[in-house]
């Protein structure tokens, strides 16, 4: 059973379903009500890239959201961009010493008023380890951040594409952190320019965010011929402008959200060319892509003409985010499901084709992953160029021979809830600890981390001020026409302006934000009681118009009878506050809960 403070907390679904717990429905009110400073510093207060996260983040609180038991969830990641265009790290050129005196976000993630006297060695540069990075430096310690190659970022611009993610917000996300004094040392490898035992001399404590960036391969005849890729060394080999042929007819296998971004990556192999030429002057400049790619290359191809996706799953199964999957055919690339790879074709050392397996279903009674083939059920496609997106791994060697424990899913074994490891002063956390997840479930557990670090050297973490309820006096009332407004298309480019390395998705106007902003149920408003005000007239269940409050014999809800109980779907309720109104000796009230993801500076 729940405490009553924890229930306020996770009776509001997007913030509970955020990994890092951004208060979402408290920024889109804060839109809708015209205060973009407010929403902006919300969104700001639990995440160090909030810019980045309005352009990539899964999303999990639009999933969660109310709204969509109605219709479709609020847009919450269009809203969070629209506030970080206007207030974030992108609108500020932190160049310009001038308009970094002013910097929004100072008002929740400032410097450190005074160092201490330990430091921190980070390893990985990608979202988890500069997540923690942030917090260790505002918590007032050294800390030093060794990266493998010659920028930061990680997964977000080696495995993130262009079109995606805009890298001059990534670089604007990422200098702001290192504006508040961390150091970093890029080109340095874990276990080939330094090792975890240099560290752990030279550091008090070490964080291990050393990410997921080997590919799985398939154990299959043909798995190791000319052409075929695994699909996080094609992305990063294109995302780092280094050569790569690919043909006219591409078979990217896998049905998740990589596989999206290889297929479309691949669509536009061409630009990635041209890119890379006008970034280095010469072939002499140009690196080679064999040092992450065991795969010889002998010319560069225009860019793919065909691509198709095959998986397992159904459509319906694919573990892709249904945008990214819409956004692929829009764009043009076939899918194929149900079937499964089980050899590939060679002619001359080259792939040719992948002869596949029909799939009868993907998943077993329980819901595990269990694929069941059709022997019988085989077809061959077509292919110069596979790409394999079928997982990923971390480089397990590069920890040493006193590394810390390794996990049988061959991560670093941590505990979950401090990202601790085997060893006493090392954490880990992101891909290398959990394996591939999303964006912002590394800068969760980077943010974790770096808490525990701090307790572990005698110090409370920053907590939030402790929860109240805080009555309203004004309501925001939906119109009567709430569950006719549909949902604002969030715009894109269109199909045939889709050329270069632009952007797809763009932000809202103010317009659409406030238009959408206000679709926003406000979960974060509570409707309260006072038993001792209460004589149980039935008046507010009479007046509600969604119907979600209701009298029944209290030992419907009670071990022993007791009376009569008054029950709340909050689930339906849409916090009109009619009820509040009606109610003769005035036990109802609303009120917002100032706990978890509500900035201290309002």
């Amino acid at each position: 059973m729940v405490t009553p403070l924890s229930f306020y907390d996770e009776n509001i679904p997007c913030l509970a379903a955020c990994p890092v717990h951004t208060n979402a429905g408290m920024y889109v009110a804060a839109i809708a009500d015209g205060d973009d400073e407010q929403a902006y510093l919300t969104a700001r207060l639990p995440n160090p890239f909030a810019s980045v996260c309005g352009r990539v983040c899964a999303a999990p609180c639009e999933d969660a959201c109310r709204r969509g038991q109605i219709d479709r969830p609020i847009a919450i990641r269009a809203l969070k961009r629209y506030v970080t265009e206007k207030f974030g790290s992108e609108s500020v050129d932190l160049k310009d010493r001038e308009a970094t005196s002013a910097r929004p976000w100072d008002k929740v993630a400032a410097p450190p008023q005074a160092d201490r006297p330990q430091s921190v060695g980070i390893v990985g540069g990608g979202p988890a380890g500069m997540a923690a990075a942030h917090d260790l430096r505002r918590f007032g310690y050294s800390v030093v951040v060794y990266e493998a190659t010659d920028k930061l970022g990680g997964a977000m611009w080696l495995g993130i594409p262009e079109y995606r993610l805009d890298r001059d917000v990534l670089n604007a996300d990422i200098d702001a952190i290192l504006e508040l004094g961390v150091e970093v040392r890029t080109n340095t490898k874990l276990g080939q320019d330094i090792t975890l035992d240099d560290l752990r001399r030279e550091h008090d404590a070490v964080f291990l965010g050393i990410g997921a960036t080997l590919g799985r391969g398939l154990d299959i005849e043909g798995a190791d011929a000319d052409g075929v890729f695994k699909a996080i060394e094609f992305l990063i080999n294109m995302n780092r402008g280094f050569d790569v042929e690919i043909g006219e007819r591409v078979l990217v296998i896998g049905g998740g959200d990589v596989a999206m971004d290889a297929a479309r990556t691949a669509l536009r192999a061409a630009d990635y060319e041209q890119h890379a030429q006008q970034a280095f002057s010469d072939d002499h400049d140009r690196p080679s892509m064999t040092d992450a790619i065991d795969v010889a290359r002998t010319a560069a191809r225009a860019g793919a003409r065909h691509i198709t996706v095959m998986s397992l799953e159904s459509r319906e199964e694919m573990p892709a985010h249904e945008f990214e999957i819409e956004e692929a055919e829009h764009e043009g690339v076939e899918f194929v499901s149900r079937r499964g790879p089980q050899r590939l074709l060679v002619a001359d050392g080259a792939v040719t084709g992948v002869e596949t397996i029909g799939v009868r279903s993907v998943f077993d009674d329980q819901g595990r992953f269990a694929p069941d083939f059709d022997d019988t059920d085989i077809a061959v496609l077509e292919a110069d160029t596979v790409i394999l997106a079928i997982g990923q791994a971390i480089d397990i060697e590069s920890l040493g021979a006193k590394g810390p424990t390794i996990s049988e899913r061959r991560t670093i074994q941590i505990d979950n809830d401090t990202g601790a490891t085997s060893l006493p002063d090392v954490w880990a956390g992101g891909d290398a600890a959990k394996g591939p997840r999303t964006l912002i479930d590394a800068v969760a557990d980077g943010r974790r981390s770096a808490a525990a670090i701090h307790r572990a050297f005698g110090h409370e973490a920053v907590q939030a001020e402790a929860g109240e309820m805080v009555e309203l006096r004004q309501f925001h009332r939906l119109d009567d026409h709430y569950d006719r407004h549909q949902r604002v298309t969030v715009p894109t480019l269109a199909t045939g302006r889709r050329v270069g390395l632009a952007e797809v998705e763009l932000g809202f106007t103010e317009e659409q934000a406030r238009c959408e902003a206000n679709r926003c149920l406000r979960c974060f408003a509570n409707i309260m009681l006072d038993t001792t005000k209460c004589v149980l007239c039935a008046l507010c269940a009479d007046v509600c118009p969604v119907d979600v409050i209701s009298l029944v014999p209290s030992e419907e809800v009670e071990a022993e009878p007791a009376g009569t109980a008054l029950l709340l779907d909050e689930e339906r309720c849409i916090r009109c506050a009619l009820c509040i109104e009606r109610c003769p000796p005035n036990a109802l009230s609303m009120g917002v809960w100032t706990g978890v993801g509500v900035p201290t500076w309002q």
